[in-house]
């Protein structure tokens, strides 16, 4: 697969932000610090490899080949009538006689 811009700059980038995080490392040694960068470094050599896997997708064409709409509308409040879980407000489980978890 050629390689596109996108991937060249992002490989550009990643090389020098290789280089600045050895430049840290010889100037600081091995301290907790740099040796998160250094992981985090190692993470994002793996997602750019990954990256270059991935087979080239033409940018029109749609998932599932299906264009859906989004509406403005409420939405029905029965979806939420049984079991609905509010995030981060004690995840209450639905039902006339439960309690809060």
């Amino acid at each position: 697969m050629a390689m596109s811009v996108e991937l060249r700059t992002l490989n550009h980038v990643v090389d020098e932000l290789r280089g600045a995080v050895q430049s840290l490392q010889s100037t600081y040694g091995q301290v907790p610090t740099v040796a998160r960068l250094r992981n985090d470094l190692e993470r994002l050599e793996l997602d750019v490899s990954d990256v270059q896997r991935l087979p080239a997708v033409s940018a029109s064409v749609e998932l599932s080949g299906q264009i859906h709409q989004l509406t403005d509308e409420p939405y029905d409040p029965s979806m939420w009538a049984e079991d609905a879980d509010d995030e981060g407000l004690g995840g209450f489980h639905g039902g006339s006689g439960g309690s809060a978890r």
